[in-house]
């Protein structure tokens, strides 16, 4: 079974249930977060949050013969951008415990 997904819209209910702001505030400060983190990997800076982990956008080297997988048509991939995560440590401990019989799935 797949885990149920944590929505921006949940991100945001979390956090006007912990602190009593205004939702539209907390709607809002959350937006101007995002559109930072985004324009900060455009400008290829690397996002590092102590604890939680490390987002930056690795080059991917162009391919001149792939496959598509679904038609099996020969196609070419020029280089592009790849936004990639490495978590952090208090991450990485928090959740090594989670296996198949975690309550929450």
């Amino acid at each position: 079974m797949a885990a149920k997904k944590f929505t921006k819209a949940d991100m945001i209910d979390a956090l006007y249930e912990k602190t009593g702001m205004n939702r539209l505030e907390i709607r809002n400060a959350v937006d101007i977060f995002i559109d930072e983190m985004k324009e900060a990997l455009m400008r290829h800076q690397i996002i590092e949050l102590r604890g939680f982990g490390t987002f930056e956008v690795k080059v991917r080297k162009a391919r001149p013969r792939a496959r598509n997988p679904r038609t099996g048509e020969n196609i070419v991939i020029r280089s592009h951008g790849a936004v990639t995560f490495r978590s952090g440590r208090e991450l990485k401990q928090a959740v090594w415990a989670i296996n198949d019989d975690t309550p929450g799935k």
